[in-house]
């Protein structure tokens, strides 16, 4: 089936749409219950052990921490679109990177590989998570081109951004899986490789198909896409989300089954919002490039870059919806023009109907420290901007307008 119709299709009852039985909901229903009752003790025991080993579902979903079959729907259609075997849901983004970084380094109880290979830039949260060793983990920062090279005998992940956030700097996955493989067969053992595609969505970019063994998504952003449900969602291999089961389970990182009902839904419509926003980011990122306020636009295949647009024919259907550039003029003059606009919405996060943007050298990077930020490419003076489904020509005048009073305001 085409991805539109896999879109609105997967993770409903199959007898739905061949109205196999009127008492079937059209709608998947949301199931709020914390628990489960039960008649039979052996019936129920079997359910938890099956449950406790990592299996999607089981005959009783026991309690809410261990399965919800709402969150189980949003689950089925994520992993269909991404063309996993299994996705697993979290509470957050950043509660889907942590579960990752745990079953990643530790695989099963008698091996641990604390050592991650990051690739800057990412989300400030991550690199954040990373570089602090929170998690009991070390990490080596390096380039795209020299992962295989960063990979050591207690390297356990590599983890990186595709596009990159929030440089939107294309990332050759093939390439980086090529260099982790070589590594592995090094070591005797495989280098699994995470992808972060938050920016780009199942729509744009599918990195298992290009050999990554896990696809991440903040699925606050694109994949609910209204800015009124939070979660992130890791697509991977039965064997891996068993273990990310396991680790939801115990740390109790669960997503709500409300949450889960509108990131289900917001899939629904994701083909056809995504094309719609990426076609206005295109018709914006240009005019900002002609623009006698804008430093620079970092949007993929805008620079004419061979590399990026290779990538956009192997790798990713399309240069997304998601732009950043410099305005000059350091902190002070990014903020002035982001005081200034009228109609874009002054906030973090991204991939929501209404455009966002934001200075991520004040909020998303903020925690980052600001050295490491300027060696990744995120210097003061940097916006980003998540185009939404607003008309393109009303956008425009409000940036083209606020990069003006910025000017003024500081004569």
């Amino acid at each position: 089936m085409r991805l539109e119709t896999v879109a609105v299709r997967s993770g409903r009852n199959p007898a739905v749409a061949y109205g196999v039985d009127a008492g079937i909901p059209h709608v998947p229903s949301i199931d709020l219950s914390t628990t489960y009752g039960f008649r039979n003790s052996a019936a129920i025991a079997d359910s938890m052990d099956a449950l406790l080993e990592g299996e999607a579902d089981a005959p009783n979903s026991v309690y809410a921490r261990l399965h919800n079959p709402t969150v189980a729907g949003f689950e089925s259609a994520l992993a269909a679109l991404e063309h996993a075997d299994a996705s697993v849901a979290f509470a957050s983004g950043m509660a889907a990177i942590t579960a990752l970084l745990m079953v990643a380094t530790s695989p099963n109880d008698d091996e641990r590989y604390p050592h991650v290979v990051g690739v800057r830039p990412m989300y400030g949260g991550t690199d954040h998570l990373l570089s602090s060793g929170l998690l009991g983990t070390t990490v080596s920062w390096t380039t795209p081109d020299r992962v295989g090279e960063s990979i050591r005998a207690d390297t356990g992940l590599v983890f990186l951004e595709a596009p990159a956030n929030p440089t939107l700097t294309m990332i050759d996955i093939r390439g980086v899986v090529a260099q982790a493989n070589e590594a592995g067969s090094r070591l005797g053992r495989a280098v699994p490789v995470a992808v972060d595609s938050t920016f780009a969505t199942p729509v744009l970019q599918t990195p298992l198909a290009c050999g990554a063994a896990f696809a991440v998504h903040s699925a606050t952003k694109f994949l609910g896409g209204h800015g009124d449900a939070m979660g992130g969602v890791v697509a991977t291999s039965d064997s891996w989300a068993r273990r990310l089961r396991q680790v939801r389970m115990i740390t109790g990182g669960v997503l709500h089954p409300l949450a889960g009902y509108l990131l289900h839904r917001g899939l629904q419509t994701l083909p056809l919002r995504v094309r719609a926003q990426q076609t206005s980011a295109e018709t914006i990122a240009e005019r900002l490039k002609g623009h006698s306020g804008v430093l620079s636009v970092h949007y993929p295949g805008l620079s004419g870059d061979a590399r990026e647009r290779r990538l956009l024919v192997t790798q990713q259907r399309g240069p997304g919806s998601v732009l950043a550039f410099r305005v000059g003029g350091g902190a002070s003059r990014a903020a002035r023009v982001i005081e200034s606009l009228q109609l874009i919405t002054r906030a973090v996060s991204l991939g929501s109907v209404d455009t966002l943007i934001q200075a991520p050298a004040l909020l998303t990077h903020r925690v980052v420290d600001h050295r490491d930020r300027a060696e990744a490419g995120v210097p003061d003076d940097l916006l980003r901007l998540s185009v939404g489904l607003e008309a393109v020509d009303d956008l425009w005048a409000d940036l083209d307008r606020a990069l003006g009073l910025a000017d003024q305001s500081a004569a």
